[in-house]
C-alpha cells in the first residue's frame, strides 16, 4: 500500500508542476495585455473605472457638440468603442497620437487651414501632462482632449476627400455617413491599427494627377520656401489651395477619361498612361460654361441642333426678321408648340417674337450646321454639349471664351476616333469617317460610357513650374474669402501691396 501511494504521489507532482506553468504563462499574457490597454480589466474596480469613462465620454460628446465640425460622426466612432477612450486613457497614450499630432502641425501643407481643427485646444504641452504627471488631470479633461481630436482626424479626412466647400456634398451631408464612396469613421476604425499612420490618412486625397502634382508643390513650399524664407508669392499659395479645393470636389478615378478645364479652355483624353490634349471654345463670361460631372453615352455625326431659347429670342430672330433670307441660307426651320413646322413670313416672325415660348427653332444638319459635323452626348441639367464647329479658325485665338455655353473642340473626329479605340470599338472608325463626309446623321453608342469632368482650374503644374490660367469668370475671389475669411485676406492683400511698393526703385 505504501509503495502504491508513493507512485501517485511522483504522478502528482508533474502534474502540478505543468498546471502551475500554465497559470504563470495565463498570468503573464494577461500582465502584458493589461499593460498595452488598461482601461479593459476584469476586476470590479476595472468595470467601475470602464463605465465611470464611458458616461465621461458621453457627456463630453454633448457638451462640445457646437465645437465638432463631424458630430454624427464622432458619436458614431465612440459608439463603436464603447465610448471608451481612443487617444489619452490615462497611462495609455495610443501610438497613433504622435503621427496625428504630427498631420495638425502640417495642414497647410494640404491647402487647409489650422482654425479647423481646434489649434487652440490639441496641444503638444497637454500630452506632456498626460505622460507625466496623469494625476493632475480629471477625467474630463482627457475626454474633451480625446473627442476633439477625434473630430480633428475625421474633419482631415473629409477636407482632403470630398473638400470644405463642396456645394453638393456639404460637410452636413458628409457628416450622416450615407455615402457609399468614403467613410471616415471606418477609415479612422483602421488608422488605429496601421503601420504608417501618417501616410495612410493621407490616402484618402484624390488621385487626379493634377490634384497630386499641386499636393506635392504646396508641401514644397509650405515645407520648405517659406519656413526657410525663401521668396513665394502669397497669391500664388492662395491660389493654389483654392483650386486643391476644386479638385476634391471631382469623383475623378481610375481608367479612361475625359477632363475639360474651363480656364486652360482645353480637354484632355486620359488613356492608360496617355494623356491627349485637344483646344475647346468655352462660353464667354455672359454665357458661362457650367462644371458638370457626367458621362458620355454616344454621339451623332451631321446633328441636328435645336437652338436655346435665349438663342433663339435674343439672336436668331432678330437676324431672321431683319434678313428674311437668314432662316433658308442657315438651314433653320421653326416649330409650334407641339412640334408642327410654322411657314414664315415677316408678320408671323413679328407675331412669333411677341410670343417666343411657344415656339422653338432647329437647325438642320450641314457644313454651316452650329454643331459641326459631330456632337458628343451627356446627361446633364444645362443642356451643355460637346461639338464640332464650322469656325475652326477661331481655335487660333488665345482668348477662346467665345461660345454661349457650349463645348467647341478642335479636331473632334480625332477625339471620335480615340474614344472609340478606347471602348474596343474600333471597327466603327470607318463608318463614322463616311458618316461625317456624306453628312449622315447617325449615332455611335458606346459599350462603356466615358467619364467626363467639366472643371474650373486657375493654376496647375507644368514641367514642375506653376502655371496660372486666367480667371475668366471671376469664380476665385468669392471661394478665396470663403477659405481665408474676408478680414484675412484684405490684410494679407495689404501686406503683398505694401511689400511690391517697398520694393519700387
Amino acid at each position: 500500500m505504501k509503495n502504491q501511494s508513493m507512485v501517485q504521489t511522483q504522478i502528482k507532482w508533474p502534474k502540478l508542476i505543468f498546471i502551475f506553468w500554465l497559470f504563470c504563462l495565463f498570468l503573464h499574457a494577461s500582465i502584458n495585455a493589461f499593460g498595452q490597454n488598461p482601461v479593459i480589466s476584469f476586476t470590479k474596480e476595472g468595470e467601475k473605472t470602464h463605465e465611470m469613462m464611458s458616461q465621461e465620454t458621453k457627456r463630453q460628446l454633448l457638451e462640445c457638440k457646437n465645437m465638432l465640425n463631424f458630430p454624427e460622426s464622432v458619436e458614431r466612432f465612440y459608439a463603436g468603442k464603447s465610448y471608451q477612450l481612443a487617444w489619452v486613457a490615462k497611462s495609455n497614450h495610443n501610438r497613433q497620437l504622435a503621427p496625428a499630432m504630427l498631420i495638425l502641425d502640417c495642414v497647410k501643407q494640404y491647402g487647409l487651414t489650422r482654425d479647423n481643427f481646434h489649434g487652440n485646444n490639441l496641444l503638444y504641452k497637454q500630452i506632456e501632462i498626460f505622460a507625466q504627471e496623469p494625476e493632475m488631470l480629471s477625467g474630463s479633461q482627457r475626454a474633451i482632449f480625446d473627442v476633439l481630436m477625434t473630430d480633428a482626424m475625421l474633419t482631415f479626412m473629409n477636407y482632403l476627400h470630398y473638400g470644405q466647400f463642396n456645394a453638393s456634398l456639404t460637410p452636413l451631408v458628409v457628416d450622416q455617413g450615407k455615402l457609399g464612396d468614403f467613410n471616415a469613421v471606418d477609415k479612422l476604425y483602421t488608422l488605429m491599427e496601421s503601420k504608417d499612420f501618417y501616410n495612410d490618412i493621407a490616402s484618402v486625397q484624390p488621385l487626379s494627377k493634377e490634384y497630386d502634382e499641386l499636393q506635392k508643390y504646396m508641401h514644397l513650399v509650405r515645407g520648405q520656401y517659406l519656413e526657410d524664407s525663401y521668396e513665394f508669392p502669397e497669391k500664388s499659395v492662395r491660389k493654389m489651395t483654392i483650386n486643391m479645393e476644386r479638385l476634391r470636389w471631382s469623383d475623378a478615378k481610375p481608367g479612361p477619361a475625359l477632363s475639360i478645364n474651363i480656364p486652360a479652355q482645353t480637354a484632355k483624353l486620359h488613356i492608360l498612361h496617355s494623356v491627349k490634349e485637344f483646344k475647346v471654345i468655352v462660353g464667354k463670361p455672359s454665357s458661362p460654361t457650367p462644371t458638370l460631372i457626367s458621362r458620355i453615352t454616344h454621339f451623332t455625326t451631321a446633328p441636328e441642333w435645336k437652338v436655346p431659347y435665349n438663342i433663339f429670342v435674343n439672336e436668331l430672330l432678330p437676324k431672321a426678321i431683319r434678313d428674311r433670307d437668314y432662316l433658308e441660307n442657315n438651314h433653320f426651320a421653326i416649330y409650334d408648340a407641339k412640334g408642327n413646322y410654322i411657314n414664315i413670313n415677316q408678320k408671323k416672325l413679328a407675331y412669333i417674337k411677341a410670343h417666343p415660348k411657344s415656339y422653338s427653332a432647329r437647325q438642320a444638319s450641314g457644313c454651316e450646321n452650329a454643331m459641326g459635323r459631330l456632337v458628343f452626348r451627356f446627361q446633364n441639367p444645362y443642356q451643355v454639349f460637346l461639338h464640332d464647329t464650322p469656325q475652326p479658325k477661331l481655335f487660333l485665338s488665345k482668348n477662346r471664351a467665345l461660345s454661349h455655353g457650349c463645348i467647341r473642340v478642335e479636331n473632334i473626329e480625332t477625339l471620335a476616333a480615340m474614344i472609340l479605340t478606347a471602348d474596343d470599338s474600333r471597327s466603327k472608325i470607318p463608318m463614322m469617317r463616311k458618316a461625317i463626309a456624306g453628312y449622315q446623321k447617325k449615332n455611335f453608342v458606346l459599350i462603356t460610357p466615358l467619364p467626363i469632368s467639366v472643371d474650373y482650374i486657375t493654376c496647375v503644374m507644368s514641367d514642375s513650374q506653376l502655371v496660372i490660367f486666367e480667371d475668366i469668370y471671376a469664380q476665385d475671389r468669392a471661394l478665396e474669402m470663403a477659405m481665408y475669411g474676408y478680414e484675412r485676406l484684405l490684410a494679407s492683400d495689404l501686406k503683398i501691396s505694401l511689400k511690391a511698393v517697398s520694393i519700387l526703385p
